[in-house]
């Protein structure tokens, strides 16, 4: 009856190991959402205030400046259920103004403008990858938090089922080329 006892104890104590390491391996999952997350938000950030940087320029035709300063004023202003409709509204309105390599040219031949260019050449390119890896991780959390064994310990806790984060983050034309 020892041997049985102890054998059951060491089963017991393994089990609460393996749950103990799937809660700490999800802990760990939901914290690199968060950074993914941050991530995200700041590329978002940057890329909106790029465009209004470039939008108030005074390098683009007045439509075509008005188009881009409203779609990055309210992807900076929306709120969090509304961010990804404004993101992607941004994300379309660059394209627009953006179409034809002759508006970054213009842009390019300011002054500054090589330099503005750049950046929003890049910000335009760093979005597409921070919103890639942070829907990874949102992914690889949502398989093992579909697990049974995490639902039924509620490993999870109360952490709320993360959320990917859906929008057209196509770049332009001319953005596009320019940053390959």
């Amino acid at each position: 009856m020892t041997a049985t006892l102890i054998w059951t104890l060491v089963v017991l104590v393994a089990i609460g190991l393996y749950l103990s390491w799937t809660a700490g391996r999800l802990d760990r999952l939901h914290a690199r959402i968060d950074a993914a997350r941050a991530a995200l938000d700041a590329q978002l950030l940057r890329r909106a205030s790029v465009a209004q940087e470039v939008a108030t320029s005074g390098v683009l035709d007045p439509a075509a400046s008005i188009v881009l300063y409203e779609a990055a004023h309210a992807a900076r202003q929306a709120e969090e259920e509304q961010r990804e409709v404004a993101e992607s509204e941004l994300s379309q309105a660059l394209r627009a103004v953006f179409a034809e390599r002759e508006q970054l040219e213009a842009v390019r031949e300011a002054p500054g403008g090589e330099e503005a260019a750049r950046e929003l050449t890049e910000a335009v390119r760093r979005v597409p990858m921070a919103r890639r890896f942070h829907n990874d991780a949102v992914g690889a959390a949502r398989r093992l938090r579909e697990h049974r064994k995490v639902r039924w310990f509620r490993l999870a806790g109360h952490a709320p089922f993360p959320m990917a984060f859906e929008m057209d983050d196509e770049p332009p034309a001319a953005l596009a080329s320019r940053s390959a």
